[in-house]
């Protein structure tokens, strides 16, 4: 009775996977203690999807990246952040607008 997790997108080029979960949300960070974070549940998410691809892609060398990926929202601090964890790099980024004036 487990639900079957599924990331937004699956990307696989040359032999390497990148896993891009998005999001939208009013707020792109949450704010403890006066400090913006990550939504700290979309961390741990993203992190399982490319964990558990690891473990279905075992043996075989690919490296397996996770993005997520949120819309802009009308905030002054938008995330673009790429971190390492466990071996996977994962990529916390905001849709990037452009004005032509």
């Amino acid at each position: 009775m487990l639900p079957k997790i599924q990331s937004d997108v699956y990307l696989e080029y040359k032999n390497k996977v990148l896993i891009i979960d998005t999001k939208y949300y009013s707020r792109t960070t949450q704010e403890y203690w006066g400090v913006n974070t990550v939504h700290s549940g979309n961390l741990y998410q993203i992190f399982t999807y490319v964990k558990n691809k690891e473990s279905e892609l075992k043996g075989k060398c690919y490296p397996i990246s996770g993005m997520l990926l949120y819309a802009m929202a009308n905030e002054s601090i938008q995330p673009d952040n790429e971190y390492m964890m466990s071996g996977n790099k994962i990529s916390v980024k905001s849709k990037v607008s452009w004005m032509i004036l």
